[in-house]
């Protein structure tokens, strides 16, 4: 591959690190590093955690959690020269982003029925996510190659105004599907009386926003053009908020079926559901033990455009 005589670190869009610190180096490897031990252990997670290999929210989790391979391996063999093919790394690091990156907000999506009964609102965030595909994911993906194997400076400055405009846009599709589940938490804390079911409601508080503020880091340094410490970065980040998914999410599930929140909207007695809660998924009275659904009734999802969870079989 071809290297840029820059000598900072925030130019190498095109062409391998070809400075001399060893920190530079260091810091890389380590991102990639931290990264790829995640995914393996996220990999490991998800076959335990789930009973069913199927669904929206296994296959999302999934292939968000691989992508993230292609894509550090990718920027790992760009930025240490490690091949002469160009095609191989930008070609790799191209599909981990796709998958990753959308892959994360179909994850976010996926469960969002849980807190959010809105249909109109999941139709929405539905469709901002796959208007997103075409608006950002493929243009990036057209000036990346160009940038790459023309390295012609109109290419390379497109190139480098579009990295901006997505990181922004896809940081802004995050912050907006977590704001939905930040806001519906806080009306859950509301009506919320049980203590171990505040506390998992404060962590998935927490969790989102931690979200937001790896998203934000991520753009300062990618306007301060730290180019190759956002794109390696960006892996490590992505693998940390998948870990923070999969650990909130199981006892989300557990909440939502038992059904431990009370209506102080309504004022109503304990058979009351509060608006957060799909009664149609509860198939047992919730003072009892739940029973297994029959399996016909197995994956019955909501109109969301997605199968939605089933509570009692997907999640271990």
């Amino acid at each position: 591959m071809s290297s840029s005589s820059e000598a900072s670190p925030g130019n190498w869009i095109t062409g391998s690190y070809t400075g001399n610190s060893n920190g530079v180096r260091i810091t890389i490897a380590t991102f990639v590093g931290v990264a790829w031990y995640n995914v393996l252990e996220l990999i490991v997670l998800i076959f335990l955690t789930f009973k069913r290999y199927q669904g929206p929210y296994f296959w999302s989790m999934l292939i968000s959690s691989v992508g993230i391979l292609p894509y550090s391996i990718g920027y790992l063999l760009k930025f240490f020269d490690l091949t002469s093919a160009t095609w191989l790394p930008v070609t790799l690091l191209t599909i981990g982003w796709w998958t990753m990156v959308t892959g994360q907000s179909f994850v976010l999506y996926s469960r969002l029925h849980l807190v959010q009964e809105n249909q109109r609102i999941l139709r929405a965030v539905k469709g901002m996510i796959i208007m997103n595909i075409f608006l950002l994911h493929v243009p990036t993906t057209v000036l990346t190659y160009a940038a790459n194997f023309s390295q012609s400076p109109a290419s390379i400055a497109g190139y480098d105004v579009m990295e901006k405009l997505q990181l922004t846009g896809f940081c802004v599709q995050e912050v907006i599907i977590s704001s939905l589940y930040m806001w519906e938490t806080n009306r859950m804390l509301q009506l919320n009386r049980d203590r171990g079911s505040r506390k998992t409601i404060i962590q998935l508080l927490a969790v989102n926003v931690a979200c937001i503020l790896m998203d934000i880091a991520l753009m300062i340094i990618e306007f301060m053009n730290f180019y190759i410490y956002q794109t390696t970065l960006k892996a490590t980040l992505y693998s940390i908020k998948l870990k923070l998914e999969i650990a909130v999410l199981g006892k989300l599930v557990k909440i939502a079926h038992q059904h431990v929140w009370q209506s102080s909207l309504t004022g109503g007695g304990g058979n009351q559901y509060p608006s957060f809660v799909d009664p149609s998924r509860i198939a047992s009275d919730f003072h009892h033990a739940p029973e297994s659904l029959p399996t016909s009734q197995g994956s019955k999802g909501r109109a969301t455009g997605f199968e939605a969870i089933d509570y009692h079989d997907d999640i271990r």
